[in-house]
């Protein structure tokens, strides 16, 4: 699968020279010139680097990364900036980017610090997220915003289905084939009974609705 790469830039040419070159180098890139479907798209799909300018309209990038890092996104990031003072690479990689280049820029030392960036972290520990939700797969640890939350081992493989499907409703004879294996004798209620301990783990206050019910069908995480 090609690394997806999401780009914002509100320079249309630089947008389209970069957008170019990240393609011909055999990556999936979508452009933006601002930032008002970024965080939709860094929710909705799997993000492996996210490339942005720090002059956009409606928002600086550094405290457009700022708000993305306190609503758990771990996205990579790379500033692609005019801002040339090193108190200004600093203020960039202490908002939680990865990487800073300053332009003018040499497109084939984009590609490189692109291409060691995906390297350098898709080598971490294999983790899934969902908005503020990290799910640590190797260690089977799961993370709301910066608490740790206790999960049997089925709830974990429930919601590691749940958001591995985001934003598809999932039958509940679905998520009995693929949660339960077809390994236990099931009662009528065995998949509610599940989801609801899982969201009173993940959600206690009732507030971040993560998991929808679809009446006669199944659940969505949203």
């Amino acid at each position: 699968m090609k690394e997806f790469i999401v780009l914002v830039e509100d320079e249309l040419d630089i947008l389209e020279l970069v957008e170019y070159s990240l393609k011909k180098e055999g990556y999936d890139v979508e452009g933006f010139l601002d930032t008002t479907r970024v965080e939709e798209l860094l929710t909705n799909e799997h993000v492996d680097l996210l490339i942005m300018d720090r002059n956009l309209p409606h928002v600086e990038g550094v405290e457009f990364v700022k708000m993305l890092r306190k609503k758990g996104f771990q996205t990579p990031v790379i500033f692609l900036t005019a801002k040339t003072e090193d108190s200004h690479k600093i203020e960039g990689l202490e908002a939680g980017a990865d990487d800073y280049i300053v332009k003018p820029f040499n497109v084939s030392e984009l590609l490189l610090r692109v291409k060691a960036l995906i390297r350098r972290t898709s080598n971490k520990k294999e983790t899934l997220q969902h908005k503020d939700i990290v799910m640590m797969l190797d260690s089977q640890q799961v993370f709301i915003g910066d608490k740790e939350v206790s999960l049997t081992k089925l709830e974990f493989n429930l919601l590691s289905e749940l958001i591995r499907n985001k934003n598809i409703v999932l039958s509940r004879d679905t998520l009995l084939s693929s949660v339960w294996h077809d390994e236990e004798i099931y009662q009528d209620r065995t998949v509610d009974v599940a989801v609801k301990r899982l969201k009173e783990k993940i959600d206690p206050d009732k507030t971040k609705n993560y998991v929808n019910s679809v009446r006669g069908v199944g659940y969505k995480l949203c």
